[in-house]
């Protein structure tokens, strides 16, 4: 039975959360930087490559089960950028990228401005295993032309969040409660398939 799970970030939001998922299953869940795991190279073209790489590296390094996601932001009018690249896309940070995503969008119309974000969970048992658990979820919008909110991070204050999932209302990601963004968000999601499976992968 598997009692520890390594996660394969350093992010301590995504720690915290997935320590809360699993302490009900008295399942123990620890960064990666206690065992002095460094960051997997992505070398991968997806985000589902990307998680698994990550997963495979520290399972590999600390022999236990791993638990890693990769996620970003897929703008149609950029042809999808800037993708499985989102969280260096500027090479200097949230606000860089921000800027260098309206940079890119400036002349773009806003019924053209759609986009969503995408996440790829995977669990692995060990290094070799050949059946990952994978869970993707995704969170349709639009590109706004200028920030709006005080919360999240990365993208959200220019991402638009498709009214629809909001009863009609139009806010960003970033003017959402931590409550509502876990509701619709493609890690929310991810998450939510992943509690769903998991017990399978656990025996």
């Amino acid at each position: 039975m598997i009692d520890k799970i390594v996660l394969a970030s350093s992010n301590k939001g995504k720690l915290k959360e997935f320590a809360e998922i699993f302490s009900a299953m008295h399942i123990q869940i620890l960064p990666q930087s206690q065992f002095q795991v460094s960051d997997a190279d992505e070398t991968g073209l997806t985000f589902v490559e990307n998680a698994i790489l990550k997963a495979r590296h520290a399972c590999a390094v600390t022999g236990l089960p791993a638990l890693a996601d990769d996620s970003g932001l897929e703008v149609d009018a950029l042809l999808g950028a800037p993708g499985i690249y989102s969280s260096r896309y500027s090479g200097a940070g949230d606000s860089a990228n921000n800027s260098k995503l309206l940079e890119q969008l400036a002349q773009v119309p806003s019924e053209k401005r759609t986009a969503r974000y995408r996440c790829a969970l995977v669990f692995m048992r060990h290094a070799k295993d050949p059946t990952p658990l994978i869970c993707q979820g995704t969170l349709e919008g639009s590109i706004l032309t200028s920030a709006r909110g005080e919360f999240g991070f990365g993208y959200d204050p220019l991402f638009l969040v498709e009214p629809e999932l909001l009863g009609g209302r139009s806010l960003s990601a970033a003017q959402l409660t931590a409550e509502q963004k876990h509701k619709i968000s493609h890690r929310g999601q991810a998450v939510a398939d992943f509690v769903k499976l998991i017990d399978n992968y656990l025996r």
